[in-house]
């Protein structure tokens, strides 16, 4: 009974961890359309301009939402902008250069439990400014 138990329970596991796996696949195959998908805790979505016209719409949105920015860390390729929500939460948005046209955004508002109505507000308002 035991051995049966665990056989389930290890069936079990593999099949969720296959689903995330084709989950994440179609998610990333979604994404470059243009469709805002879920990855691990944060709302990411591909758009189709260069890198630095990204980071300028990011900051603009955030402007317009009354979002403060404490800090902001920037290179070549990758952007990160940590800020506060209207609530006072923590939020991060992450933008990555994918190739000389497109970035990927990532937007996560609250620590330890994400805010998923924050998260579609502020990239609801990025695609705008976009």
């Amino acid at each position: 009974m035991l051995k049966k138990t665990m056989q389930l329970i290890l069936t079990g596991t593999l099949a969720l961890n296959l689903c995330g796996c084709l989950a994440l696949v179609a998610g990333v195959a979604v994404g470059g359309a243009g469709t805002a998908v879920w990855l691990s805790g944060k709302l990411t979505q591909e758009f189709h301009r260069p890198y630095h016209a990204t980071v300028d719409g990011v900051k603009s949105a955030l402007q317009s939402l009354d979002l403060p920015v404490v800090s902001e860390k920037q290179d070549e390729n990758v952007t990160q902008i940590k800020g506060s929500y209207t609530d006072g939460s923590e939020m991060w948005v992450d933008i990555t250069r994918v190739t000389d046209d497109s970035t990927k955004v990532e937007v996560r508002v609250g620590g330890v439990k994400p805010d998923k109505d924050a998260d579609s507000i502020v990239l609801k308002k990025i695609q705008s400014f976009l």
